[in-house]
C-alpha cells in the first residue's frame, strides 16, 4: 500500500507527476485536473475583471437584481451559464509559446495548406505518438531541394511547445492528409499526398509515430487515394488508384493494409476506367453491412459507371466488375448520378436509368428517365429498393410507387410536370398527378387554382400540386405526394448534386 500526503496548500497533483506515472490514462486524468483548475481561474479572473469594468463605467447594479441581471447578460452573449461567460477563451501561454516555435521554425519558409480532402487547415491537431497529448502539424513549403515540409510541435508538461520532427519531401504543393489508425497501437499514422512536377505526377506516404519519431512506412505513386475499413476490423486501410495502362484505357486499384507490424499491398484489381475520368470516391456499406469503396468514373463525358470495392473471401475485389464485358455492371447513360444512401437506411444505393416512353413524341423536349435504384450484396447480387424521377435543373425529386413505377412517363409544359401511367400493354396512358413549380407574383394564387394544392415554399418558388382524374386509381392522396416529394441535396465536398 502506498500512501500519498498532501498539505493544505497543495490539494492537487503535481505536474511532476506527469513525469513519474506510466499509463496514458494516469497522465489525462492529472491534464484534465489541470485543465479545471485553469477553468476555475478563468472564471475568478473574469469575474473580477467584469467587477472592475463595472465600477469604472460607474454602474451601480442592486445586490437583489444582481443575479437577474448577469444571467441576461449571459444569455445576450450565447453562454448557457455566467461561469461560462466569464470563461470565455483567452489568449494562454501555451497559445503564445506555440505560435513563437512557429515563427521561428517558418523562417524562409511559407504556408502551404492542402489543397483537397477534409483536412485543409494550415496548422492542425493529431495524437501522433499516442501518448494523449495532441501535436500541432504546420504544412509548410520552401526552396530547397525538398521544397515540401511538415513541422510537427509538441507541447510539454510545462505548457512550452517545441519542435519535435520535420519531414521534408519533393513536390510541389500537398494534395490530400489523412490520419488513421492502420494498427491497434496507441496514435494516428499520418497519410500524406503529394502533387509532384505537375497535375498528373503524384506520391503517397505513411508515416508512422509510435517509436517517437517520424518513421516512412510506404510511398507509391498514385492518381487517387482513400482511406478506408474495408474488412470491418477497426484498423484503416489506404487504397490507392494507379493511372491505367495507355493501351486499355483502364486504371487499377491496390489496397495497402498493416499486417504484424509492415504494410501488406494486395493484388491489383480492374478499376472500369482510366482514374483521370474518377468523378466521386464514397465510403458506404451494401447490404448485410459490409463496408465498400465507390468509385464513379465518367464515361465519354455522357455517362458514369460505377466500381464497386470490397473486402470479399479474405482478398480485395471490384465485386461490380463484369469481365465479359470489361466494364462495370452500373452505367448510366446522359446523366451524372451518383451512389448515395438516398433513403438513410445505412445501406449505400445505386442508380440505374430506365428510358420513359413518351406520352406525346411529336412534341418536343429532353428524353426524360426514370431512376431505379438498388442495393448490392457481397455477392454482386442487387436488390430493388425505389424508383424516384429526378428534376436536376429544378432541384428536386419525386419518389415512385414500384408497382406502378417502371411504366410512368412525364411530360413537362413550362413549369408543370404531369406524370402519367401506361398500361401494362403500353397503348394507353392515365394521367395520375401533376407538380408545379411556379415563380412570380402571382406564385401564390396559382398554388391554389384548379383543383392545385401549395405544399413547399422556397426562395422565390412555390411548389405545388394536382391529383388527376386517374389518381385513386392507383391510390394516390395527397399526403402520399407530400411525403414523397424531396429537394436535392448539394455535396458541400464537390458543390454537385
Amino acid at each position: 500500500i502506498i500512501e500519498i500526503i498532501t498539505g493544505p496548500e497543495n490539494r492537487g497533483p503535481s505536474r511532476d507527476w506527469l513525469n513519474i506515472v506510466k499509463t496514458s490514462e494516469a497522465k489525462n486524468k492529472i491534464r484534465n485536473w489541470f485543465k479545471k483548475e485553469r477553468r476555475d481561474e478563468n472564471i475568478a479572473e473574469g469575474k473580477d475583471a467584469f467587477e472592475k469594468e463595472l465600477r469604472r463605467n460607474l454602474m451601480v447594479i442592486p445586490p437583489e437584481q444582481y443575479d437577474e441581471f448577469m444571467s441576461n447578460l449571459a444569455r445576450r452573449n450565447h453562454c448557457n451559464s455566467v461561469d461560462e461567460m466569464y470563461a470565455l477563451p483567452k489568449r494562454s501561454k501555451e497559445y503564445d509559446s506555440l505560435q513563437s516555435a512557429i515563427d521561428s521554425a517558418m523562417y524562409g519558409l511559407s504556408y502551404s495548406a492542402p489543397v483537397s480532402g477534409e483536412n485543409q487547415q494550415t496548422v492542425q491537431m493529431a495524437d501522433l505518438d499516442g501518448d494523449g497529448v495532441e501535436e500541432y502539424i504546420v504544412f509548410a513549403q520552401g526552396s530547397s531541394a525538398n521544397p515540401l515540409q511538415v513541422l510537427i510541435f509538441r507541447q510539454e508538461e510545462d505548457g512550452t511547445c517545441r519542435l519535435m520532427e520535420v519531414i521534408q519531401s519533393n513536390g510541389s504543393a500537398f494534395e490530400q492528409v489523412e490520419y488513421v489508425q492502420m494498427d491497434n497501437a496507441p496514435g494516428y499514422e499520418l497519410v500524406v499526398g503529394r502533387q509532384l512536377s505537375d497535375q498528373v505526377l503524384r506520391s503517397v506516404s505513411v508515416y508512422s509515430f509510435s517509436s517517437g519519431s517520424a518513421e516512412q512506412l510506404m510511398m507509391v505513386g498514385y492518381s487517387k487515394f482513400i482511406t478506408c475499413d474495408l474488412n470491418d476490423d477497426g484498423c484503416s486501410e489506404l487504397m490507392v488508384i494507379l493511372p491505367g495502362e495507355s493501351e486499355t484505357g483502364t486504371g487499377s486499384a491496390v489496397l495497402y493494409r498493416m499486417q504484424d507490424g509492415n504494410i501488406e499491398r494486395s493484388v491489383e484489381v480492374n478499376v472500369s476506367e482510366d482514374a483521370t475520368h474518377i468523378r466521386r470516391i464514397t465510403v458506404g456499406r451494401l447490404l448485410g453491412g459490409t463496408p465498400a469503396v465507390f468509385v464513379a468514373s465518367a464515361v465519354n463525358n455522357s455517362a458514369i459507371v460505377t466500381d464497386v470495392f470490397a473486402w470479399r473471401n479474405d482478398r480485395f475485389s471490384n465485386i461490380s466488375y463484369s469481365r465479359d464485358l470489361d466494364t462495370s455492371v452500373q452505367t448510366l447513360r446522359n446523366y451524372y448520378v451518383y451512389a448515395e444512401d438516398i433513403d438513410g437506411d445505412g445501406v449505400m444505393e445505386l442508380p440505374s436509368l430506365i428510358t420513359m416512353k413518351r406520352v406525346f413524341p411529336e412534341q418536343e423536349g429532353k428524353q426524360k428517365f426514370l431512376i431505379r435504384w438498388f442495393a448490392m450484396d457481397l455477392e454482386g447480387r442487387e436488390m430493388d429498393k425505389f424508383f424516384t424521377f429526378h428534376n436536376y435543373l429544378g432541384g428536386w425529386y419525386m419518389q415512385l410507387a414500384s408497382s406502378w413505377a417502371p411504366r410512368v412517363s412525364v411530360e413537362q409544359e413550362g413549369g408543370k410536370y404531369t406524370f402519367y401511367v401506361w398500361d401494362e400493354d403500353y397503348r394507353q396512358a392515365l394521367d395520375v398527378f401533376s407538380i408545379y413549380a411556379l415563380t412570380g407574383g402571382s406564385r401564390e394564387e396559382d398554388a391554389t387554382v384548379d383543383g392545385r394544392f401549395a405544399f413547399y415554399r422556397a426562395e422565390g418558388v412555390v411548389y405545388a400540386a394536382k391529383l388527376e382524374a386517374n389518381a385513386a386509381e392507383f391510390g394516390i392522396t395527397e399526403n402520399q405526394l407530400i411525403n414523397n416529394f424531396h429537394l436535392i441535396q448539394q455535396d458541400w465536398k464537390t458543390g454537385e448534386t
